[in-house]
């Protein structure tokens, strides 16, 4: 994955989640207590009408109300289970990493009161497997004496690793894709338990809410949404770090905050999120409701900054690819629709003069028609590039591109293992075009017929057919292997 840093925290405002990060790379627990009360019981219906009272919602993107999720598991019969979504695979977020490796106890802290309230037979705590947060995680579990009631689940964390049906599918052993269907955990999620499933911020949140109660809660942000958020700002920054600030602060004092060189834009919710032209961003209010009225989506608080020195159709093309190869391959918007949209964007990226119009139609071909929101959310993303970088897809189509390289200011997974190719030995390829046939995921043909390939790696779920393109190949001039 990318490298972590666990260092970096801001913040404008009060201090709560990152209350004691200045004096503390990690809160033990005795740490910990000095800057957050014990924690009494709650019973279900005081949970949940402190949770409706704020209007608590879910910080891993969907928003959804954290107290319909109380309330629709404790309505359920037997037992339950509490399940904590740390599978951060988004690779601009640093947010729940930093949560678990330097205050792990106000995440369990959240976790407990829920499973206590719920009368819940486990917690788990979903992490990616061999990070930094999964070794503190597993330590504040010991020093808590919780072994036995808290499980720690190693996760392998890819991008779709961190829905619902995905995560509830890795924890309960199985391979860690959305399962293709909708399946509610509160009806069937880990053991096929009910489950109450919500992000790592959203039970360091309820912990918070516990101890200060409502109206102390409320008297910071804004009152639709009030309370504080955790924001990962990086890119072109001069101080990239995980930020808490109170809803309705202007993004423009982030950005300052941060040292922020905007040039011709940024990203805002991550990379199902949208692009932002600086003019825009410099305008935004950051809540929910400011970023939807700036045209974007706040999603889980993801920010990342573009200078003037890299090309943003060049850094929108390599994340594009990423998407195509991180899907689950389970649908044809996946397997087919969003390999179509990465080539279409990498063609305008080229120069290609009716690159727009390429692009739309490839993402209209995948936007509503997924098994999950992963083709709408890479569409989204493809498209407000079209919009935000107006000027730069113009002086791609008629000048053939904008004279920046491609720096890579947007982070991707650092996965050398993995990063296996589909080539082609152009002194043997004759243009028989067998390989689109066997493999249209990776492989379209060009008007004289020969290949051109995916710009990405081979995903796991197609090694298959790539080695058997190789092997079927009429003149041997394909192979598998590292770029």
């Amino acid at each position: 994955m990318i490298p972590y840093r666990v260092s970096n925290v801001r913040r404008l405002g009060p201090s709560r989640l990152t209350a004691g990060l200045d004096e503390h790379r990690r809160l033990d627990l005795n740490a910990h207590h000095k800057y957050h009360d014990r924690l009494p019981g709650q019973t279900v219906d005081a949970l949940i009408s402190m949770a409706e009272e704020v209007d608590l919602r879910g910080r891993g993107g969907a928003a959804f109300p954290f107290a319909r999720k109380l309330r629709a598991v404790s309505a359920r019969d037997g037992e339950t289970v509490v399940l904590v979504n740390a599978a951060e695979g988004e690779p601009a977020s640093l947010k729940d990493k930093t949560l678990l490796t330097r205050a792990p106890h106000l995440v369990l802290e959240g976790a407990l009161l829920a499973a206590s309230a719920l009368g819940s037979r486990e917690v788990v705590v979903a992490v990616g497997a061999g990070e930094l947060a999964e070794a503190s995680v597993t330590a504040a579990v010991a020093e808590r004496g919780l072994t036995g009631l808290v499980r720690v689940a190693a996760i392998e964390e890819r991008f779709v690793s961190g829905e619902g049906g995905a995560l509830v599918r890795a924890v309960n052993g199985e391979i860690g894709l959305p399962p293709g269907r909708k399946v509610r955990s509160s009806d069937s999620g880990v053991y096929g338990l009910p489950t109450l499933l919500s992000n790592t911020e959203t039970f360091a949140q309820l912990a918070v809410l516990a101890e200060l109660g409502p109206e102390e809660y409320a008297a910071v942000g804004t009152v639709q949404e009030p309370g504080t958020i955790l924001l990962t700002v990086g890119g072109s920054v001069g101080a990239p770090a995980v930020v808490e600030v109170p809803p309705g602060v202007p993004l423009a004092d982030v950005l300052t905050l941060c040292e922020a060189k905007v040039g011709d834009g940024l990203l805002l919710g991550g990379y199902h999120g949208t692009w932002m032209s600086a003019e825009a961003a410099y305008g935004t209010v950051l809540s929910r409701r400011g970023a939807k009225e700036a045209g974007g989506e706040l999603g889980a608080g993801i920010v990342v900054v573009l200078g003037e020195d890299t090309c943003p159709l060049g850094e929108t093309a390599r994340v594009a690819g990423y998407l195509a190869a991180q899907s689950a391959g389970q649908c044809g918007p996946c397997r087919l629709g969003l390999p179509d949209l990465a080539r279409a964007f990498r063609q305008l990226q080229d120069g290609d003069p009716d690159g727009p119009e390429t692009v739309r139609r490839a993402a209209a071909a995948v936007k509503g028609r997924g098994a999950c929101f992963h083709p709408d959310g890479s569409a989204r993303f493809v498209l407000s590039a079209l919009d935000a970088f107006a000027e730069d897809v113009e002086e791609h189509r008629f000048h053939g591109g904008c004279g920046r390289e491609t720096k890579g200011v947007l982070p991707l997974p650092v996965e050398e293992a993995r990063d296996v190719r589909l080539m082609v030995d152009w002194t043997r390829c004759q243009g028989h075009g067998l390989c689109a046939h066997l493999v249209p995921e990776l492989v379209k043909l060009d008007h004289h017929g020969f290949p051109v390939f995916m710009d990405t790696g081979v995903p796991s779920w197609l090694l298959g057919d790539a080695q058997k393109a190789v092997e079927m190949c009429p003149a041997l001039a394909l192979r598998v292997g590292a770029k």
